[in-house]
């Protein structure tokens, strides 16, 4: 009898989000995406940044009860921009529209800023340290991250003027190793307050 290995994906095609701020949706993703419609029908829009049909859907429907911080499901996803300048381009044009992140922190392997979407979906904006695949396990794998894979957190403002300031990659890139990081002192703004609150009961219990 014949055996296959299981097929994988070739690729993670598109992300589909329900919505009663359907407006107000469409103006973040697309101030945040630098994206172009490609399709729009009476509550409904495709949404594209790249060569593929559509990467992101908005679909309206009235009535819907908000999401809540505390639930189970999806914390966040992630887009990779091709370089430092990118992201913090990105970040300059979400602020001046009045979307401030909810955690800047580098992790090691990404430099990253997270935002919320006005129905609290968290997405991380994000570029890549390494230069290569080998590269980032290889950092994954070593004491730094082991230690803290949680991150360290950065004020992009400061990052951006050291940018401009001619600042090389090599030296930006670089994260001052921190030691171990308890997970309480992630920004409530990202959390929620439940799940924040959770981690501080659990951090002063682990203190005792």
């Amino acid at each position: 009898m014949m055996t296959h290995a299981v097929p994988s994906p070739t690729k993670f095609a598109h992300l589909v989000l329900k919505t009663s701020r359907f407006q107000e949706q469409l103006d973040f993703y697309q101030g945040l995406l630098g994206a172009r419609i490609v399709h729009r029908a009476p509550g409904m829009v495709f949404l594209s940044y790249d060569d593929e049909h559509h990467r992101l859907a908005i679909l309206e429907r009235p009535g819907l009860l908000p999401k809540l911080k505390n639930m189970a499901g999806v914390d966040h996803y992630a887009y990779t921009y091709d370089s430092l300048d990118d992201l913090l381009v990105t970040w300059e044009r979400m602020a001046s529209a009045g979307h401030q992140p909810v955690w800047c922190t580098h992790h090691g392997a990404t430099i990253s800023i997270y935002y919320r979407d006005p129905d609290n979906n968290v997405i991380e904006t994000q570029v890549d340290v390494f230069d290569s695949i080998d590269e980032t396990n290889e950092f994954l794998e070593g004491n730094d991250f082991q230690s803290n894979p949680i991150g360290v957190d950065f004020d992009p403002a400061d990052l951006r003027r050291r940018l401009k300031e001619g600042e090389s990659w090599e030296t930006l890139r670089l994260r001052t190793p921190s030691g171990p990081r308890d997970p309480a002192t992630i920004p409530r703004a990202y959390l929620g307050g439940f799940a924040w609150m959770m981690l501080q009961f659990r951090s002063r219990t682990a203190r005792k």
